[in-house]
């Protein structure tokens, strides 16, 4: 009798086991592994245009046979922007991805139809598609230049004496954002100082720009291009604090507050320095 309860009892044991354990998976199917890769559903986007503008958002869908590696590109037509996604999974949509209108490789998209591309490594399959900005993204915060008008006669600036010297607003299609920039290009033997800008408060009707006062809340944004060939450039931002708020900045009783950059890269960069640092 012992016997036979003890072999019940482990009999009992086992079949409540395999009953908590039934239609349970560790880890991915074999399938989503090692099956055979093919395109269940084509590349799709969520809306044929968007207004990003309007802080309107796409995204893209698709589902595949198997977990794979895939890359997603967008390059606008007209300003050939790109945005570059790259993931492992095996299905793609607005979870995986949503596109806000951002930029992975300089310049930034305009108003203007996007090729869609969805590449997968090891495989020959390109799926396409397009999307239509009719707006592009606008970034938050308070613009101190775009050089998009010309030049501010609010701004003052100072260029060495050198040679090839090239300190002016350019307008063609090498832009990084709209269509112009500001162009600071010499050689100078004494001094690697070659030209700045003063942006005054004054110049946008105010005698101090509109900040927040947390310094670790500010942060200041350029777009920079790196000259190839060119190792030892180097971009200086300094900031005057007027505090005494009598339209001047001086030296002697007031901060200034310098942040040095040294351009190590090739083309255009965003360069983004908090207040604080």
């Amino acid at each position: 009798m012992k016997k036979y309860f003890a072999f019940l009892l482990i009999g009992v044991a086992l079949l409540s086991c395999r009953k908590e354990e039934i239609d349970r998976i560790e880890g991915p199917e074999l399938n989503d592994i090692y099956g055979t890769f093919s395109v269940v559903e084509g590349l799709t986007a969520s809306q044929p245009t968007v207004d990003f503008a309007a802080n309107q958002s796409v995204h893209f869908n698709c589902v595949l046979s198997k977990i794979s590696d895939w890359k997603l590109t967008i390059i606008g037509q007209t300003s050939g922007a790109q945005k570059i996604v790259e993931s492992s999974t095996k299905v793609i949509d607005a979870s995986v991805f949503t596109w806000y209108g951002e930029t992975t490789n300089f310049p930034i998209f305009k108003a203007e139809v996007c090729n869609v591309m969805l590449t997968f490594d090891g495989e020959e399959d390109t799926l396409t598609t397009t999307v239509t900005i009719t707006q592009p993204k606008v970034n938050q915060g308070f613009v101190l230049a775009d050089f998009e008008t010309g030049w501010n006669s609010g701004w003052t600036s100072f260029i060495q004496s050198g040679a090839q010297m090239d300190f002016n607003i350019k307008t063609n299609s090498s832009a990084p954002q709209g269509n112009s920039y500001y162009n600071m290009q010499g050689q100078v033997n004494w001094d690697w100082l070659t030209g700045l800008v003063n942006f005054k408060a004054s110049a946008y009707g105010s005698p101090t720009l509109p900040l927040t006062d947390n310094a670790d809340n500010l942060y200041f944004n350029a777009l920079i291009y790196g000259e190839p060939g060119m190792p030892n450039s180097r971009v200086l931002f300094q900031f005057d604090e007027d505090e005494d708020m009598n339209g001047t900045f001086t030296g002697g009783s007031e901060d200034r507050f310098g942040y040095e950059i040294l351009v190590t890269w090739e083309g255009w960069k965003l360069v983004s320095v908090k207040y604080s640092d």
